[in-house]
């Protein structure tokens, strides 16, 4: 279970901030690819990059031999909903600038959390569309859940998004493509596919959503609403509560 303590820590240091902006303006960079850019050794670099790790705020994936790693701006979310909008929503222009800048980039999104709660309960919270409008924005997912199925999120009467399921293995993994249908400029975007993993962790679960297959340059609305939405699931199933934190997505 990731503390807060790990992510004050990993943001207070300057060295680790460059390379969130490192990965910022280039992700999925390896441990070789960063020592360069950084003129530091390669013990030094990765000394910080597992002080993030470990905060949660970057995770890392096999490719080949390589380790490659990824911007993860959930935690950061978690920062601004816990200390921003209950205690300091005036103040929060900074925060909303680094968030905003987190949750800007293309081709390949990664987003992780972990949430104190059982596998059947959380894929219940992904699939059941009375629980997942609660923290979705109050738009219902319809859904048979089966692989090769139809899905599509209801909101004010119109379809926000749809897809088709291409892979359902409750309650670990789900793959889905996906349309967005709310502006003019998030359609011309085309297909993209979205990958939700659930592994079991002691008494929590890791959840990991890809988005990818996203057009260079499309719209950050098309992934930008990823933090806002785990931490109200995560919220929702710890609590019972729901965010009263604003919207980060205005459906159209």
């Amino acid at each position: 279970m990731i503390r807060m303590e790990s992510i004050f820590k990993a943001l207070a240091d300057d060295t680790r901030r460059r390379l969130l902006d490192a990965l910022l303006a280039e992700d999925g960079q390896s441990l070789g690819a960063l020592e360069r850019k950084f003129g530091m050794s390669r013990f030094g670099i990765a000394k910080h990059l597992r002080i993030l790790e470990a905060a949660g705020v970057v995770v890392t994936r096999r490719q080949g031999r390589e380790k490659l790693h990824f911007l993860n701006p959930v935690p950061i979310q978690s920062v601004y909903d816990r200390w921003v909008t209950r205690y300091a929503a005036p103040l929060s222009s900074a925060l909303t600038r680094l968030k905003d800048q987190l949750e800007s980039q293309t081709m390949r999104k990664e987003f992780e959390i972990y949430i104190k709660t059982t596998p059947e309960k959380l894929w219940d919270a992904l699939t059941n569309p009375a629980v997942r409008g609660k923290y979705q924005f109050g738009v219902l997912l319809e859904s048979e859940f089966t692989t090769g199925s139809d899905y599509r999120g209801v909101g004010r009467g119109q379809v926000i998004f749809d897809g088709k399921n291409l892979e359902v293995s409750p309650p670990f993994r789900l793959v889905q493509s996906f349309n967005a249908h709310w502006s003019d400029d998030v359609k011309a975007a085309g297909t993209s596919r979205v990958t939700i993993e659930i592994t079991q962790v002691e008494d929590s679960c890791r959840l990991v959503v890809t988005h990818d297959d996203l057009p260079e340059g499309a719209n950050p609305q098309l992934y930008g609403g990823w933090p806002m939405v785990l931490s109200g699931l995560k919220t929702l199933l710890e609590t019972g509560q729901t965010l009263t934190t604003p919207m980060s997505i205005q459906y159209a």
